[in-house]
């Protein structure tokens, strides 16, 4: 699993001209791609590393602060660009296989205690956010937690 991390003074996703989720900051914004190979557990270690990362003011956790967070699925995390000009999707895990994944590290999020928005998985999506730092960080499960 990959993870782009913003830290948030507020952000939302809309589909269409229904919003489907939002907070208020200080919150984060993760967008979250799957790849093949990614696990629940991958889900889980992901889940319990975001929830205690000390990155708000002060050296705090959105454990600390009880901070809110909006989960956006994004398959484009794993575009490969290295040939022409057309990015290959190959390397994001197809739908049946990332949106119980994705749903596994929301719902390990809510178990740590974290109140989680989201956006709708496989639908075209507006994202608007105002990071706050700025603060932008990217953690790959293939990378570390294996």
């Amino acid at each position: 699993m990959k993870l782009v991390i913003q830290r948030v003074a507020r952000a939302s996703v809309r589909v269409g001209n229904e919003m489907v989720g939002a907070i208020d900051g200080p919150g984060l914004c993760i967008l979250v791609g799957v790849t093949h190979g990614d696990t629940a557990a991958d889900a889980d270690r992901l889940a319990e590393k975001v929830w205690g990362l000390r990155i708000f003011e002060g050296e705090v956790s959105a454990s600390d602060l009880g901070a809110p967070i909006l989960a956006v699925s994004q398959f484009t995390l794993y575009a490969d660009v290295r040939k022409g000009r057309r990015p290959s999707w190959s390397a994001a895990a197809p739908g049946p296989v990332s949106e119980p994944l994705v749903d596994a590290f929301v719902a390990a999020l809510r178990a740590r205690g974290a109140t989680v928005e989201t956006g709708l998985f496989g639908a075209h999506m507006q994202v608007e956010l105002v990071n706050d730092g700025p603060v932008t960080l990217i953690l790959d499960s293939t990378v570390w937690s294996r």
